[in-house]
């Protein structure tokens, strides 16, 4: 098939910024943003996908603004647009004494002149049949806001939702149980996470897959036992490796989880909450065992399917099921396992700087509400643990309520549960640190069923 020009060459800003704009909505509505961009039209994808990651990391600070701009929205599109256009205006600009840059790499998006931004963004809006109405007033929002910047962002600064850019409640949660360490957290959120990978030794050495990044012009360290932290993020489908399954992208602090459990040849292992199969994977990495890999949702167990396809670690010996953990009856033979690894749900509070979306789409119950489900499905695979094995319980969350007190209680409801050394609570690294020093955070708690 061959290639047009049209093909070759980058799509306008106004489209790009329509794009970003519409995922920007769905995620107003409810939707992840990733949901929302596996959407979008191919050769919008990348640059929507970089606007709108970046919308989200200030969305809060772009919304206060808005507010000071329009009384009334027109729409959620018009929000969204405006938002987006914000954000974008908000990149800082190469100073006088430097010269000029296509990127700014402290949040890594590209520089645009802020008429072009203006321009576009009108542009936007009026190829788009429910915006075109509202392009002048698009306009005169985007103009003022230039013209008056120093004093619509003083009129906003103490608040946290714009100070922050994370929702009121989130900040005050953080602030009660991380009194020393709470502006840091929030800070650390808005930091974009490099590119970690981490190496299957069942297909490559670390060495060979940093020669072969090196070769590629790809700069890139080593990070932890067993992954290489990139310099820069790159399309993962463009590095040495890929489709030879040399390596799967995970986050350092998400690496330290299967060598916990200290899986040995021969031990039969239930991965609880599997997806997207990265834990799954490192597991089948580090020994030959019997693999049971679970998850609620048919999509999301698909895809620890195909990461173990292109990782070569398929086997007779690994089964996938979709199933709800908290129900062994549903899906338990009665045979115990020898370890078993609970990354359970949760509201993912140590990964925002990774899904920046996160902390709009969530409430202030949904802390209760996953703490109850983790209870329940840790009480639920505490029972197919064998005497003498192993239940290591993850989560995504800075939350103590997900974290530090779910073990607490886990271990006063369990007499038989032995707690074992491990981490507890990986707070995120990411201001100040190489990408191979960063993580995001993280919960661990191991415990030994006594014999």
């Amino acid at each position: 098939m061959s290639t047009s020009p049209d093909d070759l060459r980058s799509p306008p800003l106004s489209r790009t910024l329509l794009a970003a704009a519409e995922a920007v909505q769905a995620v107003a509505q409810g939707r992840s943003l990733t949901d929302a961009l596996a959407q979008t039209e191919a050769r919008l994808r990348p640059g929507a996908q970089a606007l709108g990651f970046h919308a989200m990391r200030q969305y809060g600070w772009a919304g206060e603004i808005a507010a000071q701009l329009v009384r009334k929205s027109p729409g959620p599109l018009f929000d969204a647009l405006l938002r987006v256009s914000l954000a974008l205006l908000r990149v800082p600009q190469p100073q006088p004494a430097q010269p000029a840059a296509p990127a700014a790499p402290a949040i890594g998006m590209p520089v645009y002149a802020p008429h072009t931004v203006v321009d576009q963004a009108v542009g936007a809006a009026a190829g788009q049949r429910r915006l075109a109405p509202y392009k002048g007033l698009l306009n005169a929002c985007l103009r003022r806001f230039l013209r008056e910047r120093d004093a619509l962002e003083q009129a906003v600064a103490q608040r946290p939702r714009a100070c922050w850019n994370h929702p009121d409640w989130w900040v005050e949660r953080l602030r009660a149980d991380y009194p020393d360490d709470w502006q840091r957290l929030l800070a650390a959120a808005n930091v974009p996470a490099p590119l970690t990978l981490r190496v299957n030794r069942r297909r490559a050495g670390r060495d060979d897959v940093l020669a072969a990044l090196r070769a590629e012009g790809i700069a890139a360290e080593p990070a932890g036992p067993a992954g290489l932290a990139l310099a820069e993020p790159r399309p993962v489908q463009q590095l040495p490796g890929f489709e030879q399954g040399w390596w799967s992208v995970q986050d350092a602090g998400a690496q330290l989880a299967a060598p916990l459990l200290d899986v040995r040849d021969g031990m039969r292992v239930l991965d609880a909450c599997a997806a997207p199969g990265g834990k799954t994977a490192h597991l089948l990495e580090l020994a030959d065992v019997d693999l049971l890999a679970l998850d609620a949702d048919a999509g999301r167990l698909a895809r620890v399917e195909q990461n173990l396809d292109r990782l070569g670690l398929r086997s007779p010996r690994v089964a996938l099921a979709q199933a709800d953990a908290a129900d062994p009856a549903s899906w338990w033979d009665g045979r115990p396992f020898d370890a078993v690894l609970a990354d359970v749900p949760c509201t993912a509070s140590g990964i925002v700087r990774r899904h920046p979306d996160i902390r709009w789409l969530r409430r202030a119950d949904d802390v209760a509400r996953t703490a109850a489900l983790q209870a329940r499905i840790a009480d639920a695979l505490w029972g197919t643990v064998a005497p003498g094995g192993r239940l290591l319980y993850v989560t995504c969350s800075i939350f103590p309520a997900e974290g530090r007190e779910q073990a607490d209680a886990f271990a006063r409801r369990h007499p038989d549960a032995t707690r074992l050394e491990a981490p507890g609570q990986l707070l995120p690294i990411a201001a100040g640190a190489t990408p191979a020093e960063q993580r995001d955070g993280f919960f661990y708690a191991l415990f030994a069923k006594q014999s």
